[in-house]
């Protein structure tokens, strides 16, 4: 039986012209669960990533932290979603910039409900697969660890990938699913057990190496 860790990249640029990118505070994140792990002599057999910025660069700071030389196989099955395509579906007008807690707050509304839309086949945001063919690309990783490896696997990607392996392991609906998504914070872990029949979950959007209060204001959701 092996483990599979599951970690979504450290804070990237919420905001910002270019979101693909970690922040000082993001790349502290991945530097210190690579720490974390080093000081509990947990190593990989294997590490996935998706081909995005902000996931080579959350490895590149857990592989520092960690002192770990992986090499590194990326796959675009682990890449999040677009969510300006997916909210430009459903409002297809610019939204002002979410810098004041309700803007934040609608700008989430309106992802929750084109993510909704697009799990259901309702709309098809422009430039992105359909959302049969987004969880193929997620549960072919996941085959690929089960059928591949038997010790430690780590997976860097992000929320929705993420979201997307634990609701189809548990067999959730896209309404939770999406919650799942909206609730995962920044470098947290998640945690399957696998065998070559099937993953099962042990852990779910955990923070243990922020877990002391000089590191509370470490703990970030975008």
């Amino acid at each position: 039986m092996g483990t599979l860790y599951l970690v979504r990249h450290g804070q990237a640029s919420f905001g910002a012209a270019d979101y693909d990118q970690l922040s000082e505070l993001g790349r502290k994140q991945s530097e210190r669960l690579g720490q974390y792990w080093r000081e509990r002599d947990i190593t990989f057999d294997a590490v996935l990533t998706g081909t995005l910025r902000r996931h080579a660069q959350t490895w590149a700071g857990i592989a520092q932290g960690g002192a770990y030389a992986n090499e590194v196989q990326a796959l675009t099955g682990l890449n999040e979603y677009d969510s300006e395509a997916v909210i430009a579906t459903i409002h297809p007008y610019p939204l002002q910039k979410p810098d004041t807690p309700e803007l934040y707050r609608h700008h989430f509304r309106l992802l929750r409900d084109g993510l909704r839309q697009w799990m259901n086949g309702v709309v098809s945001p422009k430039g992105m697969p359909s959302y049969n063919d987004f969880l193929a690309g997620v549960t072919g990783a996941l085959d690929q660890v089960r059928k591949n490896h038997e010790g430690n696997v780590l997976i860097v990607s992000s929320g929705g990938p993420i979201a997307t392996a634990v609701g189809h392991v548990l067999g959730t609906t896209p309404e939770t699913t999406i919650e799942l998504n909206m609730r995962i914070r920044n470098s947290a872990v998640s945690e399957f057990t696998f065998n070559p029949k099937r993953h099962s979950l042990l852990s779910y959007n955990t923070l243990p190496h922020l877990d002391h209060p000089d590191l509370a204001d470490w703990i970030t959701y975008a």
